[in-house]
């Protein structure tokens, strides 16, 4: 995978929003400190490796793909997680390149489905004996099974609109097989 200097910096600004912000959610229960470190391995490691797999596929296409921040909601995010609530849109990878509705449904496919093997590792890592890498586990699990059903939503610009839009079967089955998921890590 080939980076641009900007690429690198939308990536790190959306990481540390993202960790800043759930790390003020965590607050009530854990330091900042802590809080910060949990959300960066959480949801930092779920929103970049979501984001490389969008990438990766598309230049497996040969289509130029780079992640672009949308910093006024990474503003926002920050600002309404002091209000006990996120929402979280960091950006995206913008592509371009000769893609059909096919290859445009498994690019969009892979991010969700990255947050489904995520959430999947970080369940198994939450059963760990010791208490802060059970925390990691049990967060991580939470928040990319939420990852992967949100950007699941047939709507707007979200995943599973392209996912929906090429084919619906698959569709259908990523999100059953994202809510599953979920569902087995409440059992």
């Amino acid at each position: 995978m080939k980076f641009s200097s900007r690429e690198l910096i939308d990536l790190g600004k959306a990481w540390l929003a993202i960790s800043v912000a759930f790390s003020v959610l965590l607050t009530g229960s854990l330091d900042f400190i802590t809080g910060f470190i949990i959300a960066g391995i959480t949801v930092g490691s779920g929103f970049l490796l979501h984001e490389l797999a969008h990438k990766m596929l598309a230049q497996k296409y040969h289509c130029f793909a780079e992640f672009r921040s949308f910093d006024i909601m990474l503003i926002l995010a920050v600002l309404m997680s002091f209000f006990g609530f996120i929402f979280v849109a960091p950006g995206a990878v913008m592509i371009s390149g000769n893609i059909n509705r096919e290859k445009n449904g498994k690019i969009s496919l892979v991010g969700p489905l990255t947050n489904i093997v995520l959430a999947i590792i970080f369940l198994g890592v939450s059963f760990s004996p010791l208490e802060i890498i059970k925390t990691i586990g049990s967060y991580g699990f939470i928040i990319n099974s939420w990852l992967a059903i949100f950007n699941l939503i047939p709507l707007w610009q979200f995943d599973g609109r392209k996912v929906y839009d090429w084919n619906k079967s698959i569709y259908f089955l990523a999100l059953i097989s994202a809510v599953f998921v979920m569902v087995l890590g409440y059992i």
